[in-house]
C-alpha cells in the first residue's frame, strides 16, 4: 500500500467519527456507518453493475460502479428512517408519528424493489444529511477526493451491508490520485 492509500483508511475512520458525532434530532442516534473492506467494495461494484444493466432508469449506476471501483476506500452512511422522532411534526406527509408507523407497516408488505424503501421520518433524513455532510467535510479537509453517491448507498442497503433497519444510505468513495476520478465521469450509453 502507498502512503496515500494508508492515509485514506485513516480519513475513512475520521469520516465515520464525524458522522457518528454529528448533531441528531432530539439527540437520538439512528445513523448507521460502515467503512467497507476491499471485498465488500468488489461485491458492491458487482451488484451496482447488475442493477444498472437490469433497470433502464438507473443506468447511471454503471458509471458510479466504475467510480467506486476506481477509488481506494468507501464509507457508507445511512439511517434507520423508519424510526420516528416522536414529535408529530407531519414533515413526513402523515398527520403524526402513529399514522407514519401505519404507513411503514403497509409498505413493508409490498415486495417491490425501489432504491429506498419509504416512508422515512423527515427528522431522521435531516440527521442523515447532517451526518453525510460532516463526513464529506472531513474528506475535504484532508484533501481526499470524494463524491456522495445515492446509487451505491441504495445497493448497499439491498446487499444488507448496513443491517436490516437502514432504509436510506449514501456512499462516499475516496481516492488519492493526481486526477480526481470522480470529476470527469462518463455516462453509460
Amino acid at each position: 500500500m502507498t502512503a496515500e492509500k494508508d492515509a485514506l483508511q485513516t480519513v475513512a475512520g475520521l469520516m465515520a467519527l464525524a458522522a457518528r458525532t454529528a448533531p441528531k434530532g432530539r439527540g437520538v442516534d439512528s445513523i448507521v456507518i460502515k467503512v467497507l473492506t476491499k471485498a465488500e467494495i468488489k461485491k458492491l461494484v458487482a451488484a451496482m453493475k447488475t442493477y444498472g444493466e437490469a433497470h433502464e432508469p438507473y443506468r447511471f449506476f454503471l458509471r458510479d460502479a466504475a467510480n467506486i471501483a476506481a477509488g481506494d476506500a468507501c464509507v457508507l452512511v445511512g439511517a434507520a428512517g423508519r424510526d420516528v422522532a416522536g414529535i408529530n411534526c407531519g414533515a413526513c406527509g402523515y398527520a403524526g408519528c402513529a399514522e407514519f408507523q401505519k404507513a411503514v407497516q403497509k409498505n413493508k408488505a409490498k415486495k417491490e424493489r425501489r432504491p429506498y424503501p419509504g416512508p422515512n421520518c423527515a427528522i431522521k433524513m435531516a440527521d442523515l444529511g447532517i451526518a453525510v455532510g460532516s463526513a464529506a467535510k472531513i474528506a475535504q479537509i484532508h484533501n481526499a477526493d470524494n463524491r456522495i453517491m445515492f446509487s451505491a448507498g441504495s445497493i448497499a442497503i439491498a446487499l444488507g451491508l448496513l443491517g436490516k433497519d437502514c432504509t436510506v444510505a449514501y456512499a462516499i468513495p475516496l481516492s488519492a490520485t493526481g486526477k480526481n476520478v470522480f470529476f470527469d465521469r462518463i455516462w453509460p450509453k
